[in-house]
Parts: C-alpha cells; structure tokens; sequence
C-alpha cells in the first residue's frame, strides 16, 4: 500500500510526527488502530486484552498552536473499564523525560476528579511514550514502571499509575524482529521510519489495526492544509533538536576548555610552590608561571 502524498513514491512519510501520529491514531474513528496499538502494549505486561475504547478527541488545538514549536500533540483514550491512556510520541531527547511523562500523567490523573468526588473514584491511568531516544538507558525496547514495595516487589501500593516507554533505539538494535509472533514488534516495524517498505506493507497484512493506520494516513495525507503542517512539524523538530544537539557539543567544549584552563593552573600552582620552597624571588616565579605575586605569596 502506497502512501499517497505529494513528496513522491519513494518518499515514506515519518509516522513518529506528532501531528500525523495524533491524526492517525487519536481521532474520533481511529478507535479501532488504537485498540489495536494499545493491546499490543499493554498485553506485554500482562494485562487483559481491551474490549473497546473511547477516544477523547482533543479540540484545543488551534492552528496557530499546531504550526508552532512547543505545542505538545498527545492522544487520550478512555478504556471499557474507565482506565485512561495517555500516549505521547518524543523524538528529541530534552533530558527531562521522566519528570515530562509524570508530570503528562498527574495531568490526566488529577484532573479525572471532580469537585466533591471521592479519591476512590479516580481511575487508573496509563501513560505510554513512544521515545525515538535511548531511555530509560539501560533498559530494553519496552520498560514499564508501576509502585511497588522496594523489599517485596510482589506488593503493590496502588494499580493507579503505570508508565510504559517504548525505546526505538533499542528496538532498531533487535536482529531478526519478531514480527510473525509479536503483534508489537509489527507497530514498530510501523512507526519507524527506517523500516523497508515491503517489511511495512507485510505486517500491515498481518495486523488489520497496522492496515487500518494505513489507510488514514493515506486519507489525511490527501489534504494540503494536513501537508503543510506535516512539514512544519517536521521542521520544527529538526530545529529543536539541532538546538539540543548544539547546547550539548557548545557545552562539551566549554567544560573542556575550563577543565583545560583549571588544569593549567593548578599545575602553575604546584610548580611555584616548588620553587618557593627553594627560595626563588616571588617576582620570578610570578613571571614564569604567570600567577600573581600575591597568590604566590599565600602558597
């Protein structure tokens, strides 16, 4: 199945835009994808499959928002028993995800009460992030995060919170991706832009959630409006995170250029110490260590 688009055939559209992953998979009729998507995830962690779902359409975006930079294009949906998921697409790593995701999910958490309900009718809420970074470091391409007992992991304070992360770094690392057994190794094989084409075109005849994906991707492609902000959000994250990248490298140099500098001077340091001690003129040592008279003086 070809994507129809204006960039050419050979062009594969970056399925990890979050303004397309948010047309694809958050809509009002994208339910059934995101069921799809969703029970792939959570039935890794044991959870029982989802009956059926409830997309909470997201109305707050106006375009101006959306052609912007910091606009944050998350999908919620609401599950047959009440549960709430909260899914995120980031690609850029801004070093605050842990902290970003737990701040998303106390969001939808806290915001699930009205006044005067009581605490027990505040549902579970799961927030799944789809990370095009390595994090968590040090984890697989699937970690999930839950509050337990740190002596008895066994023991579960509460089923409220559950954090899942799905790491497209360690993923691309997996040889031979079990697509033919592992329904969420297929919607990877989806969202990464790198995969081969016949490899997308498989499991979307595998998987008929990846199928319907697809085909509203190609729908919304069809519009030129969509097209245009599909570019200017990929613009826009190409800019933040050349602007990371550019803090990091800046930063790499200057805290070597200062671990240089503090080098030099603690090896000045040392050797007018030395030659103090063998009583060469302060203003001697001054001039071939280039330190000042009065710190040679208090060495």
């Amino acid at each position: 199945m070809n994507i129809i688009n204006d960039f050419g055939p050979e062009h594969r559209l970056n399925p990890l835009n979050d303004y397309l992953f948010y047309r694809v998979m958050g809509e009002k009729g994208d339910e059934f994808q995101l069921l799809g998507f969703l029970n792939a995830v959570l039935g890794r962690s044991g959870k029982k499959p989802i009956e059926s779902l409830e997309i909470m359409e997201n109305t707050a975006f106006p375009r101006e928002i959306i052609d912007g930079k910091s606009c944050v294009l998350d999908v919620l949906a609401v599950l047959h028993d009440g549960t709430k998921v909260n899914i995120e697409v980031q690609v850029g790593n801004q070093h605050n995800m842990d902290r970003r995701s737990l701040f998303h999910w106390s969001k939808v958490y806290s915001r699930s009460l009205k006044k005067g309900q009581d605490y027990r009718r505040l549902p579970d809420v799961i927030a799944v992030n789809i990370v095009d970074f390595n994090f968590p470091p040090g984890s697989g391409f699937h970690s999930c995060f839950r509050l337990r007992e740190d002596n008895d992991p066994s023991l579960k304070l509460t089923s409220a919170l559950e954090i899942h992360f799905l790491n497209m770094v360690e993923w691309r690392k997996l040889q031979g991706k079990d697509v033919h057994n592992d329904p969420l190794h297929r919607w990877l094989v989806r969202f990464d832009k790198s995969s081969p084409p016949e490899l997308v075109e498989e499991v979307a005849g595998m998987d008929s959630g990846i199928m319907a994906a697809n085909e509203k991707l190609n729908l919304v492609m069809l519009d030129e409006d969509a097209q245009r902000i599909y570019l200017n959000r990929e613009l826009a994250i190409a800019d933040e995170i050349g602007r990371i990248n550019y803090a990091r490298d800046e930063g790499r140099a200057e805290g070597k250029e200062h671990g240089l500098a503090e080098g030099r001077e603690q090896s000045a340091i040392e050797i007018a110490r030395n030659l103090k001690k063998i009583g060469i003129p302060i203003d001697q040592i001054a001039a071939g260590t280039g330190l000042a008279e009065q710190q040679i003086k208090e060495l």
